[in-house]
């Protein structure tokens, strides 16, 4: 017998579609703009307030609250007819974010893309356990909205372009005289196009941020970590780095190349005390926007998309991040860890 739940912002969207008042109302919602329940399946376990964000304005603050407010009135729509009642599903154990105090004490981290999503999350996790992070970033609000989130922590922002020489010198001297870690989180979507219709910029704009700005970075700290006598890089890859229909052309081949200057950057220098991962993303709640420009890229790539699992947040993600760049992944070199939810295991 399904029952009523006093839903709210923090209610999953899963529970919002299995409510029998709430579940009616987010439907006819859902019909208002063109869409059904199906369009949310993917992110059915996050919180129906993440929409907001996720929607880019097309679902507000507002709505959402006038959402909560009509389903805690107990007025359901009329539907023109009673509606087939759906238990709500099993409450599953969520992950909580656990900080390791003083995993990173005396540790100088540097990490790239640090004003937002996964980068953010990363850094901010390094400086909350004890780390000094030279976070970088191509938008000073952004860093400077890190910054203001973590008042005492040590965090060195820096308003930098990782393709750019004379940038890379500047992080460097940020940094000064020990580099610990560099997390190379700072990368750009494509546009889902296959290589038959693929135009030249995207390719190389494309390439020049996820590969060339990571081996850029990784060139230049390698000197320091190799004085010093070892250190840890992690690179981020993704789930385009282990099979063909996660994005476009370009986007796929960008991320595989990241996955070979892992390994070969790990075989190299392995014996002189440096760590050199990978981590490869799945479906991350991010401000990177995918979009189609191809019929083709939309048709294969959302097909492919049937399998996968729901979004995590971006602390998920540093959680494996930190973990490769910490002592705790102290015998761990070369591979490239799948932090997917089980995408690449479908």
């Amino acid at each position: 017998m399904a029952t009523t739940t006093r839903l709210s912002g923090s209610t999953t969207i899963a529970t919002w579609l299995g409510d029998p008042n709430g579940g009616p109302i987010l439907r006819e919602l859902l019909a208002q703009g063109g869409q059904s329940a199906d369009a949310l399946a993917p992110i059915q376990g996050l919180p129906i307030d993440n929409l907001v964000a996720m929607s880019r304005g097309a679902f507000t603050q507002d709505m959402l609250d006038d959402l909560v407010a009509h389903a805690g009135s107990g007025e359901a729509p009329d539907t023109d007819g009673a509606t087939e009642a759906i238990d709500p599903p099993v409450a599953l154990r969520t992950w909580t974010e656990r900080i390791n105090a003083g995993r990173f004490d005396g540790k100088t981290v540097i990490v790239t893309g640090a004003g937002s999503g996964i980068g953010r999350a990363t850094a901010s996790r390094i400086a909350r356990e004890g780390g000094r992070v030279i976070a970088v970033d191509v938008s000073q609000e952004r860093l400077d909205d890190l910054i203001a989130a973590l008042p005492d922590a040590q965090i060195t922002a820096l308003v930098a372009d990782i393709t750019d020489d004379e940038a890379i010198a500047g992080i460097l001297e940020a940094a000064g005289d020990v580099i610990d870690g560099l997390a190379n989180i700072a990368g750009i979507m494509d546009d889902m196009t296959p290589v038959g219709d693929m135009g030249d910029a995207v390719w190389e704009r494309v390439f020049r941020v996820n590969v060339d700005g990571t081996m850029k970075l990784m060139r230049a700290v390698i000197p320091t970590m190799l004085a010093q006598g070892g250190g840890s890089i992690v690179n981020t890859a993704s789930e385009a780095a282990l099979r063909g229909s996660a994005a476009g052309a370009a986007y796929t081949a960008s991320k595989h190349a990241v996955v070979g200057l892992t390994k070969s950057t790990a075989f190299m220098y392995g014996p002189s005390g440096l760590r050199v991962n990978a981590v490869a993303p799945g479906a991350t709640i991010t401000n990177i926007q995918a979009t189609f420009a191809s019929p083709l890229g939309a048709e294969r790539v959302r097909t492919a998309m049937a399998v996968l699992p729901t979004p995590v947040e971006a602390d998920a993600l540093a959680a494996s991040i930190t973990f490769l760049l910490s002592d705790d992944g102290v015998n761990v070199n070369g591979v490239t860890l799948a932090s997917d939810g089980g995408w690449s295991a479908a």
